[in-house]
């Protein structure tokens, strides 16, 4: 009950493998520390570089305790296809598969129930160009309306063609989700939504008026961030970092 299972797979896998496992559990671990998490719920999903492959979270497992080792490696059906001790939760993957299907630029996808996302995406008019953290995702930003838990097969369509070719969604009385090229995008990019609806929550909340930056502004602000970043979402720049972070909070992530 209080012992988890124990298994190592390095040296088992291939070196794009394991780097994989341990990005993905890097960013488990740094969502359990932002406490974005939802106790053993949402999901973070990261392909097998190379396959059509999948690694996600093992149900029953909080955020702090995933391991690059216990890891689940699935296909887009959410078979298990590796000996493991731990299960997954088919309803918590079938976002995440919905949208591996179709988005093959889409190298990893994090899923969350955070407060500010689901009340930024539950309010009319969703997310607002209040804040510089809003201007990464308005320009890549879709909607995909609350249907229920998500175990309709039917929803996957709607779901894929709701998301196109964005990269940030909210899902009104859901949460939020954003998908990139590598996990350090994907996290930069939840990053930066996650801190634009925490400070629309702050200002609406003042019941002052707001100062709205101009459309031109929003246009043009990806090539700015290409500037600042040396890319469009800064993944690249911070995910060392951010895997520092994680070592300093728990190398046990990287077992």
């Amino acid at each position: 009950m209080f012992t988890l299972p124990t298994q190592s797979l390095k040296g088992t896998v291939s070196e794009q493998e394991w780097q994989a496992r341990v990005d993905l559990a890097a960013c488990y671990r740094l969502v359990a520390d932002m406490r974005w998490g939802d106790l053993i719920y949402t999901h973070i999903s990261a392909k097998v570089p190379g396959t059509e492959h999948y690694l996600v979270n093992a149900f029953g497992l909080t955020f702090d305790e995933v391991t690059a080792s216990n890891l689940v490696k699935v296909d887009l059906d959410g078979n298990i296809l590796d000996e493991t001790p731990y299960g997954i939760n088919p309803a918590g993957f079938t976002i995440h598969s919905a949208i591996h299907e179709v988005r093959h630029d889409a190298e990893c996808v994090i899923h969350l129930h955070t407060l500010a996302t689901i009340s930024v995406a539950s309010v009319k008019g969703g997310l607002k160009p209040w804040s510089q953290y809003s201007m990464f995702s308005l320009p890549s930003l879709s909607y995909h309306e609350y249907e229920g838990l998500a175990v309709d097969d039917a929803e996957r369509k709607r779901l894929q063609d709701d998301l196109g070719d964005t990269n940030h969604m909210l899902l009104p009385n859901h949460g939020g989700l954003t998908l990139g090229p590598t996990v350090g995008d994907a996290f930069m990019r939840f990053y930066d939504l996650q801190r634009a609806c925490e400070i629309q929550l702050a200002l609406m909340q003042s019941n002052e008026e707001v100062i709205e930056i101009p459309q031109p502004i929003i246009d043009g602000i990806y090539d700015q961030a290409k500037v600042v970043h040396s890319g469009a979402t800064g993944g690249q720049k911070a995910w060392p970092a951010m895997l520092r972070k994680a070592y300093k909070l728990d190398p046990g992530f990287c077992e």
